[in-house]
């Protein structure tokens, strides 16, 4: 602006002036808890998680129900709609055997309710469900739940033609469902309406955790009479107890060890170190050891229902704060063993790996997804000894001169042997003709 008569330009100042909608939204996002990962998330009392992103890009569909919906993660979901019409009947079945104690439907939700604060921090999200529709979505999936295991231990009696029975491939899709890490309600939860629903008399004796790992057995072939040592075992949830069942009591505290490096090399190369694998005899194939230049793995059944049984497990324990990180472990080192299709084939010929999923070279492909993107302290693992020794081993010179020593010792033996066999055959066969 020009001046007047000497006098110094006017400048106008304009000043900006907040929003109040906006300051008003700012503030009620300040105040307003985190909803998809809640506070209570890192508490150890949280124990249901959605997977992390990164993993589900690289195993697909591994943690999401198929054919039926447990708990609140995906309650409702139209495609699950087929089991859940007949969860309704399974609780009808319960609540008639039930009258004669003079418990009604009424006492369940009593009962379940009187645990909903503790349900609900066991979930990492906030959820969007009122105490009525969470405490009946609890009480229909538990019983669901409950009602299956007795029938299939015929603790109950069960209708031949039921569908859910008959209809060879429903049982199997429950055998993974019920084993993923979004699909889950707390293991209280079941507990309560295991013990209202007992009637008088039952002499079986099984615990609910007998009934769950005689359930999940007909995946996982243990023999029979390993289960009744589980009846006082607990979990956070049923992924949890048949997760833990496998974890060898004897196991190891993590202890702080400074292992030199993050890997053990492949197959191929451990040979050349003169380091063998060979299968043993354990309860458990986490029983992994290593000793005298072997490593020893108990073998594994590798089929649909393992390997998402092992991803839900490595998913759990990426999230849950306070849990063994052994199946991390475990898979971390096969997919330190397995570089190619040919390292699953000597695992197979070894009898370490019992491959029931499909080629070679696809089960490659699923032991080195599996351990992508997996936060992994090797220093503080239950498997760290394990990792320092066969790397303190393999990086001994002597070793690998002996093994190189016995490799070409043996082929120059082997060449010098069929030499022999030719020429002595060779001298029989002139000796004959002449």
């Amino acid at each position: 602006m020009a001046s007047v008569d000497g006098e110094e330009p006017h400048h106008v100042i304009n000043i900006w002036e907040v929003n109040k909608d906006r300051l008003n939204t700012m503030n009620q996002k300040i105040s307003a808890p985190p909803r998809l990962l809640s506070l209570a998330a890192g508490k150890s009392t949280c124990c249901i998680f959605r997977v992390p992103r990164s993993l589900v890009d690289n195993n697909g569909k591994s943690y999401q129900p198929h054919i039926v919906s447990i708990g609140p993660y995906h309650h409702g979901e139209p495609q699950l709609k087929m089991i859940e019409e007949h969860k309704w009947r399974f609780l009808g079945s319960i609540l008639n055997r039930i009258k004669v104690k003079g418990l009604t439907l009424e006492d369940l939700l009593k009962a379940v309710e009187s645990r909903e604060k503790e349900a609900r921090e066991c979930y990492s999200e906030n959820l969007d469900m009122g105490t009525d529709e969470f405490v009946e979505m609890l009480v229909l999936d538990g019983c669901f739940i409950i009602d299956l295991f007795r029938k299939v231990a015929k603790l109950v009696p069960s209708d031949p033609d039921d569908p859910i029975f008959s209809m060879l491939w429903i049982l199997p899709f429950f055998y993974r469902d019920f084993l993923r890490i979004e699909n889950q309600i707390p293991y209280f939860v079941l507990e309560v309406l295991f013990d209202l629903s007992k009637m008088p008399g039952d002499e079986s004796g099984r615990t609910l955790s007998q009934l769950a790992l005689e359930f999940f057995n007909n995946c996982i072939l243990r023999p029979d009479e390993d289960i009744p040592k589980f009846s006082q075992l607990r979990g956070r949830h049923l992924l949890d107890l048949v997760r833990t069942s496998f974890i060898p009591s004897e196991t190891e505290k993590p202890r702080k060890i400074q292992t030199p490096t993050h890997v053990i090399h492949c197959i191929s190369k451990l040979h050349r170190a003169g380091i063998k694998l060979t299968p043993v005899k354990a309860e458990s194939f986490l029983e992994v050891k290593f000793q005298h230049g072997v490593i020893e793995m108990p073998t594994i059944a590798v089929d649909d229902f393992m390997t998402s049984f092992l991803l839900n497990c490595v998913a759990y324990e990426q999230c849950h704060k306070s849990t063994s990180k052994l199946f991390t472990a475990y898979t971390t080192l096969l997919d330190c063993l397995v570089n190619t299709y040919k390292d699953v084939e000597y695992l197979c010929e070894r009898n370490i790996i019992k491959n029931f999923y499909g080629t070679e070279g696809e089960v490659a492909r699923f032991i080195k997804n599996m351990g992508k993107d997996i936060a992994f302290d090797i220093d503080q693992c239950p498997l760290s000894k394990l990792f320092s020794d066969v790397h303190h081993y393999y990086r001994n010179d002597w070793h690998v001169q002996w093994a190189g020593f016995k490799n070409a010792y043996f082929h120059a033996a082997l060449i010098i042997l069929v030499l022999s066999f030719l020429q002595t055959f060779y001298t029989i066969y002139q000796n004959y003709n002449s």
